[in-house]
């Protein structure tokens, strides 16, 4: 039988494009939610398979190698659209994760980041992770699914 850790909660939105799971981090109002629905609209308007998985709060198991993510049992099919509330949403109950996409304040995102694309260990599972400003949606929701379509840019050395 393989390793598994038990569930731990990530404070992170998840949705699933493609076979790719994009966890979707940062602070409270910082859009996590909008862009999470961004990424399913034009990953779906694209004729891709895309759905929500959590919204908010995840539980996060590693599995043979790999980070597999579903909703708290209370929060299954649930959405905030704010200004509008928690909605119902079809969802999938799991997805591996491939993608974090951190959500911070255009003043602590590195214009040209030296390093180029990080990676950070989740529960002994390394994943690539990319930083964007926040309250940028539809801007960055290109980005991402750019990246999961087509892999990380190939940066040009300078």
């Amino acid at each position: 039988m393989s390793p598994r850790t038990p569930p731990e909660t990530i404070h992170a939105t998840c949705v699933v494009i493609g076979s790719a799971g994009v966890l979707i981090r940062g602070s409270s109002g910082s859009g996590k939610s909008n862009l999470g629905e961004e990424l399913v609209d034009r990953a779906t308007a694209r004729g891709r398979f895309a759905a929500f998985v959590s919204d908010d709060y995840c539980l996060g198991e590693a599995v043979n190698g790999r980070l597999v993510v579903r909703p708290p049992e209370p929060l299954e099919g649930l959405w905030e659209r704010r200004g509008e509330g928690i909605v119902r949403v079809s969802h999938e109950p799991a997805a591996v994760a491939r993608l974090v996409v951190d959500l911070a304040p255009v003043g602590e995102i590195d214009r040209l980041p030296e390093q180029g694309h990080g990676r950070e260990e989740i529960l002994g599972v390394k994943l690539p992770v990319i930083r964007l400003p926040e309250g940028r949606e539809s801007l960055d929701a290109r980005r991402v699914l750019r990246w999961v379509f087509e892999g990380p840019p190939q940066l040009v050395e300078g």
